[in-house]
């Protein structure tokens, strides 16, 4: 059996979506109750999988070019997908129970395949392979992610100054103020910089945030023209649901932990603890192993199919759906969290 063919299994999504675009009874859930019911109750069951390919294995998974074909199919279902809940939106008299689950819908396979396989292609090095990422952000309207992800992020991650790691005792509807505000002021901080050390005015055309800022307008007012305004505001709904659950899992990712400040005045490298992972097979095979985040920080040029346990990182209690749904919950969340942490000393114990 080819390796690789275990990552469709997040086509599922894809499948349940369709049917909820194209019925308005029961089927119009089933996505939502997959990601956000199923899923999360079969994590609770299943035992972690730590296991990490050989370096054979690993030479050969990341020569193999099926792994990212996979990631390529994604951006275009995506995409089809997209399409066929504008279509459907159109449609006259729509229960408003069809409304709301279809909007959700679309808003899970923005944060799941919009913006997650967008954050694994730019990280590679290929041109296409990261306008394919930005093809993807734009449909969560969230393209700057591209530019303050790999040079704010990464760079900042657990430390005060990147707004994506939740300070300690932030609740994550606080972090989420925080965090999309923070990443878009982030990116613009780092584009003008990069104007300035070119000797360019900030107002220019190769000034990259405005570049992606006109595309999201002309984006959106391509839809108002073809689809009407009411239709543009659904859409424009699922993206603010698409962005909210990537910040939802920055939270989830990184609450809490922080890099020390040497006396250089330099922090510390990123290392494997500076991110909390997740080792549970359905999250990781979905979210083509997103959730295996230590390693990625750890060395973001690693390629989704060969990233490794690493021992030295927090474990997540369950799946990353599991913890997504805790952090709306921020007593049951600072609980849990705040036990695992005292437990791993990564604070102090309650007397």
């Amino acid at each position: 059996m080819k390796h690789w063919l275990k990552y469709t299994i997040s086509f599922i999504l894809f499948f349940l979506a369709f049917m909820a675009f194209t019925h308005t009874n029961f089927w119009c859930w089933g996505a939502l109750l997959y990601a956000w019911v199923f899923i999360p109750l079969v994590e609770l069951t299943l035992k972690p999988d730590i296991t990490n390919l050989t370096e054979q294995e690993e030479q050969v998974a990341k020569n193999d070019h099926m792994y990212d074909i996979i990631l390529y199919v994604a951006v275009v279902l995506h995409y089809l997908l997209l399409v066929q809940f504008l279509r459907s939106m159109q449609l006259p008299d729509l229960p408003l129970q069809v409304i709301i689950a279809r909007i959700a819908t679309m808003g899970l396979l923005c944060g799941t395949f919009g913006i997650n396989v967008a954050h694994e292609l730019g990280h590679r090095s290929n041109r296409y392979e990261q306008l394919l990422a930005k093809a993807a952000l734009l449909t969560s309207l969230y393209t700057h992610f591209f530019i303050e992800h790999n040079r704010g992020h990464h760079k900042w991650v657990a430390t005060p100054y990147d707004p994506s790691t939740a300070p300690l005792h932030t609740s994550v509807y606080r972090f989420w103020l925080r965090s999309v505000t923070g990443t878009y002021i982030n990116a613009w901080r780092i584009v003008n910089k990069q104007m300035k050390k070119q000797g360019l005015p900030i107002i220019h055309y190769k000034n990259e945030m405005l570049q992606l800022q006109l595309l999201q307008v002309l984006w959106l007012v391509f839809l108002y023209v073809t689809v009407g305004g009411i239709v543009t505001l659904y859409y424009i709904a699922a993206a603010i649901i698409g962005f909210l659950l990537l910040e939802t899992v920055n939270y989830i990712e990184h609450y809490g932990l922080l890099r020390k400040l040497q006396t250089s005045g330099q922090f510390e490298r990123t290392m494997p603890w500076h991110s909390w992972n997740s080792n549970h097979v359905i999250g990781r095979l979905m979210l083509f192993e997103l959730s295996r985040h230590s390693d990625h920080h750890y060395l973001a040029s690693r390629k989704y199919q060969i990233l490794r346990h690493q021992p030295q990182s927090p474990q997540m209690p369950t799946g990353y759906p599991g913890m997504m749904l805790l952090s709306l919950i921020p007593p049951i969340w600072f609980y849990l969290v705040h036990k695992k942490m005292q437990a791993l000393g990564l604070m102090p114990a309650k007397k």
